[in-house]
């Protein structure tokens, strides 16, 4: 199995995505699994401009000559893609949602039905890469991913794919180590994302009781805002200080 996860952290390797990504490869890897991590801050990624001469003058090719064109291959030659990013308000980071947008070239510029009734685009392949989430943000709560969660679904559903497996995680700003007390909490959430790698590797899902894992809280949101609060005073009163 051939898993490309790309990280759409403008942070690039030392983010709390790439943490995450880093520790699901390494089970994934472990099991079997061909992996790579590739940083989209790291490539150049230009706008989809809309003009659609992928689909008219150079069917399937895009118009500019980036790095999207050497990704597209990376995504078509995968049997999962991770999409990878942090969230930025409620959604998507802006590198990920160019890296999104420009993968229109896969795609058919024809429309049909898909099973329930609802228009898409046809395939130009006969088969896509399954999709898997990696999410984390700096806030306590899950709601926090309702919108993203949506929208990878809706963009797995267009590309006739679906998504295989998500991991959200809010307090993400915990994941570095840096409170010793938590060092303890954050090597077990470490490991279980090294078993969700490894039972997609082996399986194609997370299982139930992985999944349930990693959905518990670091920390109270309480304790997790109280911290944060203090943090941002002791950076705003540098600043008046000097």
């Amino acid at each position: 199995m051939r898993i490309t996860a790309f990280n759409g952290s403008p942070r690039g390797e030392g983010s709390n995505t790439g943490i995450m990504v880093s520790e699901f490869l390494a089970g994934a890897g472990a099991a079997g699994a061909e992996t790579e991590q590739v940083f989209l801050s790291q490539k150049k990624i230009g706008h989809c401009m809309g003009c659609f001469r992928c689909w008219t003058a150079t069917p399937g090719k895009c118009v500019f000559d980036d790095d999207m064109t050497m990704l597209l291959e990376k995504v078509m030659s995968s049997d999962m893609i991770i999409l990878a990013t942090p969230l930025y308000i409620d959604d998507v980071s802006g590198i990920m949602k160019d890296f999104m947008d420009r993968l229109i070239p896969l795609m058919d510029p024809h429309f049909e039905k898909d099973p329930n009734g609802e228009w898409l685009h046809v395939k130009r392949f006969g088969s896509y890469p399954d999709i898997a989430v990696i999410s984390n943000c700096g806030m306590p709560g899950r709601q926090n991913f309702q919108v993203i969660q949506l929208h990878f679904r809706r963009m797995a559903r267009n590309f006739h794919s679906k998504v295989a497996a998500e991991i959200y995680q809010d307090c993400g700003e915990l994941l570095k180590d840096q409170v010793l007390i938590l060092k303890p909490v954050i090597s077990r959430y470490r490991k279980f994302l090294r078993t969700a790698g490894a039972e997609v590797a082996t399986d194609g899902v997370i299982s139930g009781k992985t999944a349930a894992k990693l959905e518990k809280p670091l920390i109270t949101a309480g304790m997790y805002i109280k911290e944060a609060n203090k943090f941002w005073d002791m950076k705003l009163s540098k600043l008046s200080d000097s």
